[in-house]
């Protein structure tokens, strides 16, 4: 790789001592790389078997879901990531979400959220219940966060493209946990990143920190009382990361920094990973991950508590949240694909996609937790332009924020019909619709479907749309007629 700083090599030497030497010694490792399953889309035990029909698996201790594969398998390349089966992460960065742990109905915002490798992992811990704020302050990266978000089939997340600032204004103590996987640095990614490496200057790092810092500062508004604020970054500068922490804790004597040691992904086998940076005591109880420690690269956490009762006035909380969540003007960002201000659907368009569920889908309520989200009456149909989307339950009002995903794009009304979206296919299991067509990840059937090509219609399949499936998990859309399933694969997403 590229010869290493020599300023940064310095100060580690300076911080590591005795173990500088084995921390540099990494470098000439190969980097491990990862992927972590998505058991919203199957269960788990049944999901690890397709994937390891495919590439060779083995488990990331710090992670139920979390897998390393081999430098010769191709998962990023293959029908069950479009399926998304799984999300390719690096090891290391999977131990963030795990570390903040929402639970299922809880309200959560991930601030710094692309590519969304760690929204995704708090969406499945969420279970589909709740709300999950993912924001993106840069709109190209916003954008494949959105993409993200859909692939992994997550129905109740917004996804938005604001700066921290201006976010804090719309959330003032709101959501139960925030997740600040900061901009910074980059230091722990030079053995994955060598454009990360020839960036760095100590100029960089001491600009990181002030940025770190003011964000900092924002979440901690939209954090209610009692809540849970994840700070995280992949560097190893003490600038960034205890005194930053530091910094943040003199100007807020309402937080404190959580005990995590009975956190089993860090007690068990891995008391090793600390090796506290300058500070006060309390940060002795932050992590370090280092590359020289464990199969993965460096990381940075520090769980930070805020003071108070983290019930207290739920029920008010929720019922404001709803009736704003009524009169909610959501506006999409300046220059998306129908940038007009989205508003409640009418009665005929609810009916429209609800006639398409009673002649598509089973009514077979998911494991058994309940119907889908659109059944349950806490959220809003909403229409950008001509496209219906079903909004998460919760949300405040949202005019002035810029909104690139209000939540599940169930479909779109072409010429006076109703055609489903491919983030409801992604969402969908093979069992909850009347029509599917499913095939071997490997089969030239689904390669064929990837490609937009015509497939013959398996027997017994007529008319009307069918899920089209790899392995039992969806890829998209496909329309039977004659014998035959018209591809409606997304133009833009199909193999070549």
């Amino acid at each position: 790789m590229e010869k290493l700083p020599e300023l940064f090599l310095s100060r580690m030497r300076e911080m590591l001592g005795e173990e500088y030497q084995a921390f540099l010694d990494s470098y000439d490792s190969p980097r491990v790389q990862g992927l972590r399953l998505n058991d919203q889309k199957q269960d788990k035990e049944m999901l690890e078997k397709i994937c390891r029909r495919y590439f060779h698996l083995d488990k990331v201790p710090w992670t139920e879901n979390g897998y390393y594969y081999e430098a010769n398998d191709r998962p990023g390349k293959h029908p069950l990531h479009e399926a998304g089966a799984y999300y390719i992460q690096e090891p290391s960065a999977m131990a963030a979400a795990c570390l903040l742990a929402p639970k299922p109905g809880q309200r959560v915002l991930d601030l710094c959220a692309a590519p969304g490798g760690k929204s995704t992992q708090l969406a499945a811990m969420l279970q589909g219940q709740g709300v999950l704020v993912s924001n993106e302050i840069h709109p190209a990266r916003c954008r494949i966060l959105s993409q993200n978000v859909e692939r992994m089939g997550i129905a109740n997340a917004l996804v938005t493209n604001m700066d921290s600032a201006g976010l804090s204004l719309h959330f003032p103590e709101y959501f139960h946990r925030i997740l600040v996987d900061a901009p910074c640095s980059g230091e722990g990614m030079f053995r994955k990143d060598e454009e990360a490496c020839g960036e760095w200057s100590p100029e960089k790092v001491v600009l990181c920190g002030r940025r770190q810092l003011e964000i900092l500062e924002n979440a901690a508004g939209m954090l209610r009382p009692g809540g849970l604020l994840l700070y995280s970054t992949c560097t190893f500068a003490p600038e960034e990361n205890e005194k930053t922490v530091e910094q943040f804790l003199q100007a807020h004597p309402e937080f404190s920094v959580e005990k995590t040691k009975g956190y089993e992904g860090f007690s068990q086998g891995h008391p090793e990973w600390v090796i506290p940076g300058p500070g006060r005591d309390e940060l002795k109880d932050t992590f370090r991950i280092w590359p020289h420690k464990v199969l993965g690269e460096g990381h940075y956490m520090a769980l930070l508590r805020k003071a108070g009762d983290e019930m207290a006035d739920e029920n008010k909380n929720e019922k404001s949240s709803r009736e704003n969540a009524g009169k909610a003007g959501y506006r999409k960002r300046s220059g998306s694909r129908g940038a007009e201000d989205a508003f409640l659907a009418d009665r005929e368009g609810k009916e429209s996609f609800l006639s398409f569920c009673r002649e598509n889908l089973t009514g077979k309520s998911r494991n058994g937790q309940g119907d889908f989200p659109w059944e349950n009456g806490g959220g809003e149909y909403l229409m950008f332009g001509d496209q219906l989307y079903y909004g998460p339950f919760g949300l405040k009002k949202l005019s002035g924020i810029r909104v690139l995903r209000p939540g599940l794009q169930l479909g779109t009304f072409k010429k006076g019909r109703f055609e489903p979206s491919h983030a409801l296919a992604l969402y969908l299991k093979k069992e909850e619709v009347s029509a599917a067509a499913d095939f071997p990840a490997d089969s030239d059937a689904v390669l064929g479907y990837l490609r937009g090509e015509t497939l013959p219609a398996p027997e017994g399949i007529r008319k009307g749309w069918v899920l089209t499936a790899a392995e039992g998990l969806s890829l998209g859309w496909a329309k039977a007629a004659g014998g035959t399933l018209k591809n409606h694969y997304p133009k833009g997403l199909r193999w070549f």
